[in-house]
């Protein structure tokens, strides 16, 4: 398998693998009471963050395959290129913190690597083949845009030109999965928190 159809069956199957890492947590996870009061706002930022920039990217984020109707470079894309993972970092970063405040150190350590490690693994194949897609289609305007606004860092003040429009309809359709997921890692950290 050449690196470009890796690529493409990584992308394909990125909801499967990063879901992964989320039944580990919920499997070997000891919530405790400060750990779920300091996780879950980050993972309520992270899905914030995730809905800003799908209300700027549509529905298109959720297909097997990468596309793209336009180059958005407005609202959360003015700051950082790839505000969908960035996003998803956040929350598994929340929810790995939320999951385990009661493992033992070295456990707990073992969990929260292993979820941001695999998430940043399946990250690190996905944005190079995302990435050569965008220039192919729109060259110059995306070579550009690389130029002015950071990978996964964001920048302190939003890069200019912006180029796209936030719409509120969308995210309902666009999030319906990632809220059921949200909802039950929600769930399943309630019953082990009840359980302890």
């Amino acid at each position: 398998m050449n690196d470009d159809s890796w690529r493409t069956f990584v992308f394909g199957r990125r909801g499967t693998l990063l879901a992964l890492p989320a039944v580990m947590l919920a499997a070997c996870g000891k919530p405790s009471a400060v750990s779920i009061a300091t996780g879950l706002p980050l993972a309520f930022l992270g899905e914030a963050v995730r809905m800003w920039a799908v209300g700027y990217s549509g529905v298109t984020t959720r297909g097997d395959a990468v596309t793209a109707p336009r180059l958005v470079t407005a609202g959360p894309y003015a700051y950082v290129r790839n505000p969908l993972y960035l996003g998803n970092l956040l929350t598994a970063a929340g929810f790995a913190w939320a999951f385990t405040g009661a493992n033992r150190p070295a456990t707990r350590g073992v969990l929260v690597a292993g979820a941001l490690t695999a998430m940043l693994g399946v990250y690190a194949i996905i944005v190079p083949h995302e990435e050569e897609y965008l220039r192919a289609t729109f060259g110059a305007a995306f070579d550009d845009y690389v130029a002015r606004v950071p990978r996964i860092v964001p920048l302190v003040e939003p890069a200019e030109p912006q180029q796209g429009s936030y719409d509120p309809d969308v995210i309902a359709k666009a999030e319906s999965r990632t809220f059921v997921t949200f909802g039950a890692m929600l769930a399943v950290l309630a019953l082990k928190a009840a359980r302890a």
